[in-house]
């Protein structure tokens, strides 16, 4: 039989276990994906796991920086494919207006990338009062205006790019999502840096927390 004493020597810290309990709340938050993992990884290698997502995080952002060109490839593909689709699914639309409101942008590279798109192209076959036109979301906005004009994007491309310029965002989505990378580099570096961070303190605590568990296993 085993004295008190004996116990109080390899006591695990109640501290670590509790700072890594909420650690680990934070990374389920990521997504459901990460449930069943998380779980798994609790109860057999914490700390491994960490340090997976810890290199697969650093791959990723060397990869990223290595193939921007082909990144910038998959986002104009990406794009693109959306705004075909643009009139078929209303949770698609309201994902491009979103993002041409937000980017001021219109097109991956410019408007005529709307050409793509069966109801807004200029072919002399297209039926539709939107021929020649854009979204409302590529319309430059007047802020004294407070309702919407959903068609203030009809007909544009059919005038020259100079009175466009007055009407419409000339710029692609692509490049002003670039651009705007390029604005806030340091924010989202920080951003990736404080995950990173956060990444090697859990990592510390779950071998903190390995190390106690295996002193008090030696003690029985």
């Amino acid at each position: 039989m085993m004295s008190g004493k004996h116990f109080k020597a390899h006591e695990v810290s109640c501290c670590i276990k509790y700072f890594i309990f909420g650690f680990n709340i934070i990374f389920w938050f990521l997504g459901v994906a990460f449930l069943a993992i998380g779980l798994w990884a609790w109860s057999e290698k914490f700390s491994v796991f960490l340090g997976i997502i810890f290199f697969l995080e650093l791959t990723a952002g060397v990869l990223a920086f290595v193939f921007k060109d082909w990144i910038k490839d998959q986002l104009n593909f990406f794009i693109n494919n959306n705004i075909r689709a643009y009139r078929d699914d209303i949770d698609l639309q309201n994902l491009i207006d979103f993002t041409q409101e937000y980017w001021e942008c219109c097109g991956a590279f410019g408007a005529d990338d709307w050409n793509l798109n069966i109801y807004f192209n200029c072919t002399d076959s297209n039926p539709s009062r939107e021929k020649c036109g854009v979204p409302f979301s590529c319309c430059t906005k007047d802020p004294a205006e407070d309702v919407i004009n959903t068609q203030c994007g009809y007909d544009i491309r059919a005038k020259p790019d100079s009175d466009q310029r007055s009407f419409i965002y000339i710029k692609g989505c692509v490049p002003q999502f670039e651009k705007w990378l390029q604005d806030n580099l340091t924010v989202v570096a920080g951003i990736f840096i404080g995950i990173a961070l956060l990444q090697i303190f859990g990592i510390c605590l779950a071998q903190n927390l390995v190390s106690d568990i295996e002193a008090v296993r030696e003690s029985w």
